[in-house]
């Protein structure tokens, strides 16, 4: 599986909500100021802050000195909640649900379809066991970085 870009976007975004939070002083961060800290591309990063809004993973303020702050602490924000705000629900495709009990008529394409809905939930599971807090604390280096498994 792949995060989209937009679920990448949304990561970053968030992330430098919370790295940035102190030396914001709590305030609101215009788009234009996470958009230069990232690198993301602001009309991009608009569309997908809105999203967050909804999901109500930021709150938005307007006017002069306006822009986002988390919704609620970075502790209580998982990537699995980031990733289905912006791009739905975190599957490995629109497959529906297998037939069960050996029903399947499709030359088991049944098997697949849990194969891919069991790898859904691996996904999700470890995308939900990281929290903003959690990243934060890995990129300031005050906490180990996830183990990235040597190229079989």
């Amino acid at each position: 599986m792949r995060v989209s870009t937009r679920g990448d976007y949304a990561c970053r975004a968030l992330l430098s909500l919370t790295l940035h939070a102190e030396s914001d002083g709590g305030g609101p961060t215009s788009v234009r100021d996470i958009a230069e800290r990232t690198a993301l591309p602001q009309p991009y990063l608009e569309q997908i802050l809105l999203a967050l809004k909804g999901a109500g993973l930021v709150r938005s303020k307007r006017g002069v000195g306006g822009g986002y702050v988390l919704a609620r602490p970075p502790a209580e924000i998982r990537l699995s909640e980031i990733v289905s705000a912006v791009d739905g629900p975190i599957t490995l495709g629109d497959f529906g649900l297998p037939h069960q009990d050996g029903a399947c008529d499709h030359e088991g394409q049944c098997v697949l379809i849990a194969v891919w809905n069991e790898a859904g939930r691996y996904m999700r599971h470890h995308l939900d066991s990281f929290t903003l807090a959690d990243v934060a604390a890995m990129a300031n280096g005050d906490a180990t970085w996830p183990a990235v498994p040597a190229p079989v």
